[in-house]
C-alpha cells in the first residue's frame, strides 16, 4: 500500500481463541509485511506461548536455524501485551486498530470502548444481537471518527462488483429476485462449547446465536448486497421462519425472505443439520439467466439464454488488509455499518419473532459426528428444500415440509423496516 506510515500502526486483538486463531494469523501475516503491528490481546485467560507464536517463525527455524534464533529473540522482545481488560490494554498499547471477535453479546461495549479512545475498528458479524445496538455502535463510530469495519468477509471479494456488473450490463435481463441456501453440519459438542452457543438470550442479554444471525450469516447478507439492497432503508418487510431440531434455544433450521424496497425477493434457507455439508451459495435470477455464488470460493457461474455456462474464480481483498489502506488514505472501507442495516434489521426479525419451533422428533435423525466425539441431528430431506428456496425463492412452508405447515410455525413480519 503506498502511502502507509512508516511505523506500523499498533493493534490489539480482542479474542484470540475459536475464529480468533484465523484473525491472529492474519495479524502475524499483515505483521510479516510490515503493515501492522500486534501489540496486546484481550482475552479471559491469556493466550500461551504456543498460541501467541508465529507459524512462520517455525519455517524459517528450519531453513536457517541461526538466524531464526537472533528473529526469535527479536519477537520474544516483542511479544504482545495481554490483558482480560480491554480498555486498560487499548491505553497501555496505544492501540491505533482493534480486531473484535468476542462473543456477540460483548460487541457493543467492545467497539464503543474501542471508538471512543479513537482505536479504529474490524468488528466480527453480526454486528451486534440488537438493532439499537447496532445503531449504537455505529453512531458512536461516527461521532469519534473512528472507522469501523463489519468482518463480512464476501464483501472482500472481486466477484461481487463482477456480478454487480454483469447484473447492471443486462447479461441476465431483469433481477427477479435473489436466493441463498446453506446446508452445513454442526454437532452437539459445537453448542457445548460456549455458555452462550445456541443461546437467544443470557438472562436479559441478547444473544441471537442462530444459524440465519451467526452461522451463515454471510448467506443472508451476501444475497442482500448482491440485490442491491444492503442499507436498512432497502428494507420493506421480513418473514421468517424459524425451526430447531437440536436441544438450544436459537434455531438451527430457517429461512427468511426480505423483501425490498423495490419489491424485490430475497430469500435465504439455511440449516446447520444437513444431509450432507456443502458449499453455500446465493443465486441472482434474472429473467433470461442466473448467476450462482460460492461466497466462501469467489467462484462465479454464470447461465443465460443462448450461451455456454461461463465460470470464473476471483481475487478477494482482506478486510483487515482493507482498513489498513483506508486508514492510509488508500482505499474506500468495504463494508461500513451502514452496508450491513438491512442484516441487521433481519437480526432484529430474528430476535422479536416468536421461539424457534421444535422439530418433531420424526422430522430429524442422530448420527455420530464427523469428529468423532459428537452427536449430530440430520433433518430428513433439508438439503433438497433449501435447494429449492434458493431456487423457487419459497419458505419452507410454502415447500410443502410438513413440520412447517401452516399453523406449525409462527411467522415473524416486519414492514418498513421495523419489527
Amino acid at each position: 500500500m503506498s502511502g502507509q506510515p512508516v511505523t506500523p500502526p499498533p493493534l490489539v486483538l480482542a479474542g484470540g481463541r475459536g475464529h480468533g486463531r484465523w484473525h491472529l494469523a492474519n495479524i502475524r501475516r499483515l505483521q510479516r509485511q510490515g503493515l501492522v503491528r500486534l501489540a496486546g490481546v484481550c482475552e479471559v485467560n491469556p493466550l500461551s506461548d504456543a498460541e501467541l507464536a508465529d507459524p512462520a517463525d517455525a519455517e524459517r527455524a528450519d531453513a536457517a536455524p541461526a538466524e531464526a534464533q537472533v528473529e526469535a529473540q527479536v519477537e520474544a522482545e516483542e511479544a504482545p501485551a495481554q490483558s482480560a481488560d480491554f480498555g486498560a490494554l487499548l491505553d497501555a498499547t496505544g492501540a491505533r486498530v482493534a480486531v473484535l471477535c468476542t462473543p456477540i453479546q460483548t460487541h457493543t461495549e467492545l467497539a464503543l470502548a474501542a471508538a471512543q479512545r479513537g482505536v479504529h475498528i474490524l468488528l466480527e458479524k453480526p454486528p451486534a444481537a440488537t438493532y439499537a445496538d447496532y445503531l449504537r455502535i455505529a453512531d458512536g463510530a461516527r461521532k469519534a471518527g473512528a472507522a469501523c469495519q463489519i468482518g463480512f468477509q464476501s464483501f472482500g471479494s472481486h466477484a461481487m462488483p463482477a456480478i454487480r456488473e454483469l447484473v447492471r450490463s443486462g447479461a441476465i435481463g431483469t433481477v427477479r429476485g435473489v436466493g441463498a441456501a446453506g446446508t452445513w453440519v454442526r454437532d452437539d459438542t459445537y453448542y457445548g462449547r460456549a455458555p452462550w452457543a445456541g443461546r437467544r438470550r443470557i438472562g436479559e442479554t441478547e444473544v441471537v446465536d442462530g444459524v440465519l444471525t451467526n452461522a451463515l450469516a454471510h448467506s443472508v447478507a451476501t444475497a442482500l448486497a448482491l440485490a442491491g439492497s444492503g442499507t436498512a432503508e432497502d428494507v420493506a418487510a421480513i418473514e421468517t421462519e424459524l425451526f430447531r431440531a437440536h436441544d438450544i434455544e436459537a434455531d438451527d433450521t430457517s429461512c427468511v425472505r426480505v423483501t425490498t424496497s423495490d419489491g424485490l425477493p430475497v430469500t435465504a434457507a439455511l440449516t446447520l443439520c444437513a444431509e450432507q455439508i456443502e458449499e453455500p451459495y446465493v443465486i441472482v435470477h434474472g429473467d433470461r439467466g442466473r448467476i450462482t455464488f460460492w461466497y466462501r470460493e469467489d467462484r462465479v457461474l454464470l447461465q443465460r439464454d443462448g450461451h455456454q455456462p461461463e465460470e470464473t474464480v476471483h481475487g478477494r481483498t482482506d478486510l483487515l488488509e482493507n482498513l489498513l489502506g483506508h486508514l492510509a488514505g488508500d482505499a474506500e472501507l468495504l463494508v461500513p455499518p451502514h452496508r450491513t442495516g438491512a442484516f441487521m434489521r433481519v437480526v432484529e426479525a430474528v430476535r422479536t419473532a416468536p421461539e424457534p419451533t421444535v422439530l418433531p422428533a420424526g422430522a430429524w435423525y442422530s448420527e455420530p459426528a464427523e469428529s468423532g466425539t459428537g452427536v449430530r441431528r440430520v433433518v430428513r430431506g433439508i438439503d433438497a428444500l433449501a435447494a429449492a428456496g434458493a431456487e423457487s425463492l419459497s419458505l419452507y412452508s410454502e415447500l410443502g415440509a410438513p413440520w412447517a405447515q401452516s399453523g406449525a410455525a409462527p411467522r415473524g413480519f416486519a414492514e418498513g423496516g421495523t419489527s
